[in-house]
């Protein structure tokens, strides 16, 4: 059987570490040096209960709440991690936008989407509680992990609770929604 190909958009106000985690996930190593994404595309092959994936994820340029959010964003993306840091209660609010700019853009009232606050590392500089992060999730019907790139905290788990998300929007999944996050 081919492997199934999944288009993932990573997204987020800047400096969240939306690099930072995907540079993690497919080198597995921590790029703590902060140049601004313009877009970057990574490729990643991956089994996952069995079947094997092709992901291909775009690394997007920081949004704030005035971006326009391309075209390009919602078209053959099969779900989206939307990204904010624990330590930025700006980054946390912008992320509601940029989820209701893909809602708008794309027509539909839910897309497969986890959403991720990053830098837990950061412990002293928490403003946005993980409550906070796991209610925004659940409104939207998401699903939400925290995570540190730096650390290499639940970064795997990202794209795999992801492929999860995407497996049930398209009614393939063999799991029919088993997931269970930690």
């Amino acid at each position: 059987m081919p492997p199934r190909s999944r288009k993932i958009a990573i997204m987020g106000f800047r400096s969240v570490g939306k690099s930072s985690l995907t540079i993690q996930f497919v080198e597995n190593q921590f790029v703590d040096s902060y140049d601004p994404t313009i877009e970057n595309t990574f490729n990643k092959n991956l089994k996952i209960n069995g079947h094997d994936y092709t992901l291909e994820l775009i690394d997007t340029a920081g949004q704030d709440e005035f971006s326009i959010v391309p075209q390009s964003y919602s078209m053959n993306i099969d779900g989206y991690v939307l990204v904010y840091s624990v330590t930025s209660k700006k980054s946390f609010d912008v992320i509601n936008v940029i989820h209701d700019k893909l809602l708008d853009m794309t027509g539909k009232s839910h897309l497969p989407m986890v959403l991720v606050g990053n830098k837990t590392d950061l412990r002293m500089e928490r403003v946005v509680s993980q409550e906070e992060g796991r209610r925004l999730a659940t409104s939207w019907k998401a699903a939400f992990l925290e995570a540190s790139a730096k650390e290499n905290q639940k970064v795997v788990d990202i794209f795999h609770t992801m492929i999860s998300q995407t497996e049930k929007g398209d009614g393939s999944d063999p799991e029919k929604g088993n997931c269970v996050l930690s």
